[in-house]
């Protein structure tokens, strides 16, 4: 029997930032699922950078959004009727259809959730993506070792704050975040363990830098681009090693940006600077899982969750992300 399921639509590809007018709430009827499908019924949606460049018409990594069609992205949500003998109604799954409050699904690439490790929305956050792509950086793209001075972007984020943690399991024996004002930079270091944390908001970058790490940096994560990268390369010591994950600094921009003016510092250094994308990382999936799951249980990494409530405020709640607004993980709780 058919039912009535929300979604949110791209209205019109943005110039600049995202506006309200950028999205619109629609209905469609979805019917049951077929063999190999599952209707699943979301509770948790996730909001990310990335989804910012798929609202652009541009050759990327992933397919753009299409105006006038339903977004998509990852989603937490119970199964409550089944195509597939392998899921049954009252699966907690994890899948890439949110931006609706029902998602018919193809079950190849669902996943069932052990929620008794956390709560389910945490494999949107710490256990899900966002910390596997910390964690992706720090084992294999600009890897930790002993004794490391270790500078990480956006640390209040939801890839920062875990990156940050990593590196001192990792063995790092300097850990310095970069965050927006002072109450997330108190949060960097009181709460999430980091040495010290440099508020870009206050300018000076470089000297805010140059006070923290004054003998310079030996690993760079970084998830903003812009001067911060240009201060990264300026402090970076011999073989260090910047893995760039995203560039949230220029994804509203409307002209291109200047690029970081230091790059011979890596001939000087001998350093390499390198992008990554998560899935070129998921072989280590089940590593990440355990060791991860093994702080969270022993209390050595911590995460907090910046927690909208409506699927009708999704659209917003992607807006403030982009802006800054979140503290760890930027969630859309669309129903219990």
């Amino acid at each position: 029997m058919p039912v009535a399921s929300r979604e949110i639509r791209l209205t019109e590809r943005p110039h600049g930032e995202p506006t309200p007018a950028t999205f619109e709430l629609a209905s469609r009827e979805l019917p049951d699922p077929g063999d190999g499908q599952l209707l699943v019924r979301n509770r948790w949606m996730s909001v990310d950078p990335y989804m910012r460049g798929r609202m652009s018409d541009r050759p990327s990594y992933v397919a753009p959004y299409e105006v006038g069609a339903v977004l998509d992205g990852g989603a937490v949500g119970e199964v409550v009727a089944s195509g597939d003998a392998s899921f049954a109604p009252g699966d907690v799954v994890l899948h890439g259809l949110g931006w609706r409050d029902l998602a018919l699904t193809p079950s190849k690439g669902v996943q069932k959730l052990d929620t008794s490790r956390a709560p389910e929305q945490a494999f949107l956050g710490v256990l899900g993506i966002p910390g596997l792509t910390a964690y992706a950086g720090l084992v294999e793209v600009a890897p930790v070792r002993a004794g490391d001075v270790v500078w990480i972007s956006a640390a209040a984020g939801a890839v920062g704050s875990a990156a940050g943690q990593i590196a001192r399991h990792l063995g790092a024996a300097r850990v310095i975040g970069s965050a927006g004002g002072p109450e997330k930079c108190r949060h960097v270091v009181e709460q999430l363990g980091f040495d010290a944390a440099i508020d870009y908001k206050q300018g000076g970058v470089f000297e805010q830098l140059r006070e923290q790490a004054p003998d310079g940096v030996d690993v760079f994560f970084d998830n903003v681009g812009g001067e911060q990268l240009e201060a990264a390369l300026g402090a970076l010591r011999l073989r260090g090693r910047i893995a760039v994950c995203g560039a949230i600094s220029i994804y509203n921009a409307t002209s291109a940006p200047p690029g970081p003016r230091n790059l011979s510092r890596l001939v000087q250094t001998r350093g390499r600077i390198q992008g990554m994308l998560v899935m070129d990382h998921f072989h280590l999936r089940e590593r990440f899982l355990a060791d991860v799951g093994r702080w969270l249980a022993d209390g050595t990494l911590r995460y907090r969750e910046t927690v909208v409530d409506g699927l009708e405020n999704a659209p917003q709640a992607f807006i403030a992300l982009l802006r800054g607004a979140n503290t760890g993980k930027m969630l859309v709780r669309i129903g219990d």
